[in-house]
């Protein structure tokens, strides 16, 4: 009768280990990997965007903080500066654009100069007229044709400004025809050309330029000031 016994014995010890041999050592738990662990990010974080300057560029600013203070400004609707009025009679001027400023500045382009930018300005101390030019002297006259801006010149009628001058720019608006674009403020308007990346405020308190414009000593024949690019 020992037999049986015995046999039952080995076949439960039998189930016991192949059990323990499916699922590993007894009274020991196997954890899985976790799929859900999120791998360290190697992307930069994004950089913080600069913010708008708000106050007028100062003298000898670079040129890319003076565009981007120009176009800071709110934006002016160009179809409404393509006239210009005389004694409260208007003149349409076709593609060129006419502003003024309440600074005093007066400012309009000419296609027939290829729409150059030239603003009438009360200049403090405008430059006095050289000695072997001869006519009406503007002193307060500006041509900014980009590579280049001029102040002061002979004019024997008002030119451009025959036609008057155009609606009000406000301060803290901002325009943008052709290769310029202008902001108003209170000490000037601030004008940038893009196509040389320079730039001029037409202050009463005098002129300023940014960019490459540096001054040209001696000024040429006919001119009070003049600066230029004189890099390529």
């Amino acid at each position: 009768m020992r037999l049986p016994v015995v046999l039952a014995a080995c076949a439960l010890v039998a189930g016991c280990a192949a059990t323990s041999d499916q699922h590993g050592r007894p009274g020991v738990a196997i954890s899985e990997p976790s799929l859900s662990a999120t791998a360290p990010s190697s992307r930069p974080p994004a950089p913080t965007p600069k913010a708008a300057p708000t106050t007028p560029p100062p003298a000898g600013a670079p040129v890319a903080d003076v565009i981007a203070w120009v176009e800071a400004g709110t934006p002016a609707d160009p179809a409404g500066f393509h006239t210009a009025r005389r004694d409260g009679t208007p003149t349409d001027l076709g593609t060129d654009i006419a502003f003024t400023t309440a600074s005093g500045a007066n400012c309009m382009t000419d296609k027939s100069f290829n729409g150059t930018l030239a603003c009438l300005t009360h200049l403090k101390s405008p430059p006095p007229q050289p000695a072997d030019t001869y006519g009406h002297w503007v002193g307060g006259w500006v041509d900014f044709e980009g590579p280049t801006a001029e102040v002061g010149s002979v004019h024997g009628d008002p030119g451009r400004f025959n036609k008057g001058s155009g609606p009000k720019l406000k301060d803290g608006q901002s325009l943008r025809f052709g290769d310029y674009q202008c902001r108003a403020d209170a000490t000037g308007p601030v004008c940038v050309n893009y196509a040389r990346r320079t730039a001029v405020r037409f202050s009463d308190a005098g002129i300023q330029t940014f960019g490459c414009l540096t001054p040209v000593l001696p000024a040429p024949e006919g001119v009070g000031l003049k600066f230029a690019c004189t890099t390529t």
